[in-house]
């Protein structure tokens, strides 16, 4: 890994084991030749691995005895940029104490400098123009540094000895405060945005990865002014605050989630809010869950320090874009969102979204992957015959490039349908391209004909005949993806419950039980499909969903009287007349839909503006205590069917006699992950297999992750679940990777 300090520490362990040599990078890592006894390179082998660099990652050391020089002395060598090139860049990284200190002490040269970095600290991924890792190949090139920074960095006494990015007030990147139409605002840039931040003034701040909005998290008239100009109706914001004590003031913090929050990579972790947090209702509506990240760069601190209050921290764009990280764009884009802008003049190489994070389980999973985490590999389960591209999904798309054992799975990306987003996946192809210097000859897509990365992939392929196609049907990647997470490369049972995926019959999947490995699957059992009326309308309005599932529980009995029919009865005979004609009524065994479903009927949503709210209202309403659950039957069969009809005559059967919202919610929880349990027996006894794989955005859920987890320990399977990699479509792209090395290897072993 580069970027990390790597070859400052080496020089300081040789020059301490008395030894002669080099260190230099190249494009594969880090080649170090020293010279001395036999026993002193013994200990100097020893203290690479037992005193590396925090963020350094060693995989594997290679050695090879040379020839004596006579050389004197240990030097760090200039780079070299030839030949192969594999080697890694690191993700950006959180300030450190160090740097925290030396921006708060008066006396230092750097005191209240927002760009603050070290060795051990700061920007990389997102400046980063190629490798091997050298200021000449970062953003930072147009920056000279000054006689202090270049002593700093000449120095191998010093913690700033060869970073990349080191600058100073002198010589490196400035900050200035802004109108949104360009006009300077006079006085100490941070000090007068904290204090418009402070009084609820939309303010857009240029970060490491892109731009932000911000305003107070107390005030409720900017938070909404905040969601008009954002076009972003209900989904919640993230909130930063200072450090881990005013974290505790807002929310009840396990230990896996302060680690989390004060870790090096920084995501923002969903964590449950108190009841006295001093937060508006405006920043997470109708969640008892808030989303808190602490600062990261040395410009969030100083913020944070100043406005000394929980302020809104999110992406710098119109709901659902990407984020805003060019100035010419930013500068465009967030006129008409902000009223301030703080920004500087180090460029953006790479825009980069905040990671977000839930604890489940006693374990904090990833919801959302990037910065902090990208492009740090993840292990395949075997070695990729050939260099793959996975495309991945049209929504929370990420782009995976898998080199031998790695796989290099990109920052979030964004939804596909929106044009900037597929700009930004085109962009992050020929970045992670050069970047780790491999020429795909795989390319690996979703099945769905529609997708924009099919056709991507598609078109691709038509332009280089040596490239060749691998189709992945979507829930088989998401099976391969917590397969190969778990680094079981054997057969399993895999649950994969999301949203829609689509199947290798044609039909929308979403509820599916698959007998599959990395390279291969069959599809064992699913919900009992319904239809979807009026297609891409019913995902928007859960209502339609409660209609299509009743009608599949009781058709023409369906009782009278039900509030969800009432609240919708101006529609709800032709949207019936739709779903019956199986005109633009597609049908769907999608798990997430019956959660729609179950929360219009107990009048959580009828209407949704952000994807799966109507599911996350259901969970966070379910009472945790409440065990009981409704006696639906698993139907046999060649292929097992989990009868969604009985859950909903239950959820009915409880409303008509009277039990609470909360007590049913948990009711219908504890039926289906009863029904997934039964399901993973049966296949059991037929198969022989005791490992069960729970992936796909429905398992986001934390209240279904937990019983579906507990039942299946305790009937003695093995489960494998998601953390390091999203369970969403997040990670779908990786799955996609893990199933074409799988099938390419395959064919290399005939």
């Amino acid at each position: 890994m580069q970027g990390v300090g790597f070859r400052p520490f080496v020089h300081g362990a040789a020059r301490g084991c008395g030894l002669a040599g080099f260190v230099r990078n190249d494009g594969r890592g880090a080649l170090i030749e020293v010279e001395g006894e036999d026993a002193q390179i013994e200990a100097f082998a020893e203290e690479l691995v037992r005193r590396a660099p925090p963020l350094a990652r060693i995989e594997r050391i290679a050695r090879e005895s040379i020839a004596t020089t006579g050389a004197r002395g240990f030097a760090i060598a200039a780079s070299e940029a030839s030949g192969e090139r594999c080697a890694l860049i690191a993700p950006d990284v959180a300030t450190c104490a160090d740097c925290i200190a030396e921006i708060f002490d008066p006396l230092a040269r750097r005191h209240r400098y927002p760009f603050t970095n070290c060795t051990n600290c700061g920007p990389r991924f997102t400046i980063a123009l190629g490798v091997p890792w050298d200021r000449a190949q970062t953003t930072m090139s147009g920056f000279a540094m000054c006689a202090d920074c270049a002593r700093e960095y000449a120095d191998p006494r010093d913690r700033r000895f060869h970073a990349q990015p080191v600058c100073c007030p002198a010589c490196g990147p400035r900050l200035r405060l802004e109108t949104n139409d360009g006009k300077p605002e006079p006085g100490d840039p941070i000090a007068r945005a904290a204090a418009l931040i402070a009084s609820g003034a939309i303010v857009a701040v240029k970060g490491i990865g892109g731009h932000h909005l911000a305003t107070s998290a107390l005030d409720a008239r900017a938070v909404a002014a905040l969601r008009e100009r954002k076009r972003r109706e209900e989904r919640p914001f993230a909130v930063m605050v200072a450090d881990l004590a005013a974290a505790e003031r807002l929310a009840v913090l396990s230990d896996a989630s302060r680690r989390w929050l004060a870790s090096a990579e920084r995501p923002i972790v969903l964590v449950p809010r108190r009841a006295d947090a001093p937060v508006v209702d405006g920043v997470a509506p109708g969640s008892h869950l808030v989303g808190l990240l602490l600062p990261y760069t040395p410009l969030h601190h100083l913020l944070a320090r100043e406005i000394a209050a929980p302020f809104v921290l999110t992406s710098g764009n119109v709901s659902d874009e990407p984020i805003a990280y060019c100035d010419d764009d930013a500068r465009d884009r967030l006129a008409a969102l902000c009223d301030f802008r703080l920004v500087h003049d180090r460029p953006i190489h790479m825009r980069c979204d905040d990671s977000v994070a839930h604890e489940a389980r006693g374990r904090v999973r990833l919801l959302r992957r990037s910065r902090g985490f990208a492009p740090r590999p993840l292990a395949l389960p075997f070695r990729a015959p050939r260099p793959i591209l996975a495309c991945g999904g049209e929504l929370k798309n990420t782009i995976c490039l898998a080199v031998e054992e790695r796989a290099f799975v990109s920052h979030h990306l964004g939804d596909l349908e929106h044009y900037a987003a597929f700009a930004s996946f085109r962009e992050a192809i020929g970045h992670f391209e050069r970047l780790f210097d491999a020429r795909p000859g795989v390319v690996a897509h979703d099945l769905h004909p529609e997708y924009l990365s099919t056709k991507h992939a598609a078109a691709l392929a038509a332009a280089d005949p040596a490239l060749a196609l691998e189709s992945v049907q979507h829930h088989h990647a998401h099976a391969a993806a917590c397969l190969a997470e778990a680094g079981h490369i054997g057969r399993a049972i895999a649950v994969c419950f999301d949203g829609l995926g689509y199947g290798s019959d044609g039909t929308l999947w979403g509820g599916e039980l698959l007998l599959a490995d990395c390279a291969e699957f069959t599809r064992a059992g699913a919900l009992a499909p319904v239809a979807m009326p009026g297609g891409s309308a019913a995902i928007r309005e859960p209502w339609r969903m409660a209609l299509a599932h009743l009608d599949a529980a009781y058709g023409d009995a369906t009782p009278a009287g039900l509030a969800v029919m009432q609240r919708n009865a101006a529609r709800w005979d032709a949207v019936r007349a739709v779903l019956r004609s199986g005109t633009y009524a597609p049908v769907t065994s999608s798990a997430g839909r019956l959660f729609d479903a179950v929360a219009a009927l107990l009048g959580l949503r009828d209407r949704v503006s952000f994807e799966g709210q109507a599911a996350i209202a259901l969970e966070q309403c379910a009472d945790p205590l409440e065990r009981g659950e409704y006696p639906a039957q698993l139907r046999d069969g060649p292929m097992l069917e989990l009868p969604g009809a009985e859950l909903i005559r239950g959820v009915v059967g409880d409303l008509r006699a009277g039990r609470s919202v909360p007590q049913i919610a948990a009711r219908f929880h504890n039926s289906l992950a009863a029904l997934v349990v039964a399901a993973c027996v049966r296949l059991r006894d037929r198969t022989g297999l005791g490992v069960a794989a729970l992936s796909g955005g429905v398992f986001q859920n934390a209240l279904l992750l937990e019983r579906v987890c507990d039942r299946l320990e305790r009937a003695d399977f093995s489960v494998l679940t998601h953390s390091a990699v999203p369970a969403n479509d997040g990670g779908l792209s990786f799955g996609q990777a893990v199933v074409a090395a799988a099938r390419d290897r395959q064919r290399a072993l005939g």
